[in-house]
């Protein structure tokens, strides 16, 4: 099994390639996402197995060299919900070496947002799974009336000093406790509801509060509505990825908002004045006479908000002269009129059809 052709990416692939690829399809095959498609949650834990043995370059470069990770037996989630959570949303299953309480992890949720969200600004609601606190064991991994123990390997530091000789003399080195995984405790009976984790797996929503002026692409961070981290540790941070969708009558240019304004060859020719749409409401527009396709206007501050600076952009309308169709025979015998008047140069109703253009040409 190539871990590189499980993650879809070259030898050469950086880190953060290997990252956003692992992202990208622990997505798509999660579980929770394919309920039932056995095979998807099968490739969920490949995928996992690979992210843990190339994320990490000291693993790559020895997963290279020998072709062997040291993953735990293609079983990512050997560690319980901790691991699951820190492989799905963090860094591969990868644990700190700092005593007690881990933070949780940080977790991203995406949000749709409308032009006119964008322009108003807006409280938009998120929803995304994640891990909570356990009521049942208030967040300590054990069972109500069962007793949270000092770790005896480590004595409640979490740590593990190990002394050894080399030729520069004693080299001492410490290491997260293997046996309470850093955390200086062990539990005699673990809470049921929450397998000893102190955080359950629940779906949470969230209201974001969206500035006026957020451009497509921007990240907004919630401090602390992340998961949470195994027996009370402290939340990681939910960061949520704006993504405005299209809206067909505006294209926005840094914070100006441009727009066509249609009108018809009579008004252009004779001027006229017409209102327009915007998202402000109707504006009104005066256009010249003899007014061309292309000719712009320019409304002030009727754009978009500027996210860092005070006031808005500008509204720009460019002028669409549209040519009438459907004529009536009195329109139509109207502007041949015009035409004549004009002395410009017409098709006459006969040569309409192909045959008649064909007989036009040659006569």
């Amino acid at each position: 099994m190539d871990y590189y052709q499980l993650l879809g990416v070259d030898r050469s692939a950086t880190q953060d390639e290997i990252k956003r690829a692992y992202r990208k399809l622990a997505r798509e095959l999660h579980p929770d996402a394919n309920p039932n498609d056995p095979e998807a949650e099968a490739r969920f834990k490949q995928v996992a197995e690979a992210y843990e043995a190339l994320g990490d370059p000291q693993r790559r470069a020895r997963y290279d060299r020998f072709g062997s990770s040291g993953s735990r037996g293609g079983d990512p989630f050997g560690g319980g919900l901790g691991d699951l959570f820190d492989a799905f949303f963090n860094t591969g299953g990868r644990r700190s070496e700092t005593t007690g309480p881990q933070r949780g992890a940080d977790l991203e949720v995406l949000a749709l947002l409308t032009l006119e969200d964008v322009v108003r600004g807006v409280a938009k609601d998120v929803t995304v799974r994640t891990a909570v606190s356990c009521d049942t064991c208030e967040a300590t991994g054990a069972a109500p009336g069962s007793e949270v123990l000092r770790c005896d390997q480590c004595g409640g530091t979490g740590q593990i000093r190990q002394v050894r000789q080399s030729i520069l003399g004693q080299m001492v080195t410490t290491a997260a406790c293997a046996r309470c995984s850093g955390e200086g405790i062990t539990i005699t009976r673990p809470c049921p509801d929450c397998s000893g984790e102190g955080r359950r797996v629940e779906e949470r929503t969230y209201s974001v509060d969206v500035p006026a002026g957020v451009d497509d692409g921007s990240t907004l961070r919630l401090s602390g509505r992340g998961a949470v981290g195994r027996r009370g540790g402290g939340a990681g941070d939910l960061y949520v990825q704006v993504q405005v969708e299209p809206q067909p009558d505006f294209v926005r240019n840094g914070d100006d908002l441009l727009a066509e304004l249609h009108v018809a060859a009579t008004q252009a020719a004779l001027g006229s004045s017409v209102e327009f749409a915007s998202l402000d409401g109707e504006v009104d527009v005066d256009v010249p006479a003899g007014s061309q396709t292309g000719r712009t206007f320019r409304f002030r501050d009727k754009g978009v908000p500027r996210l860092r600076g005070r006031g808005r952009g500008d509204l720009i309308l460019a002028l669409v002269v549209d040519t009438p169709t459907e004529l009536t025979p009195e329109q139509e015998e109207l502007l041949r009129l015009l035409a004549k008047e004009r002395g410009e140069e017409v098709r006459d109703p006969s040569e309409d059809g192909l045959l008649g253009r064909f007989k036009s040409k040659f006569s």
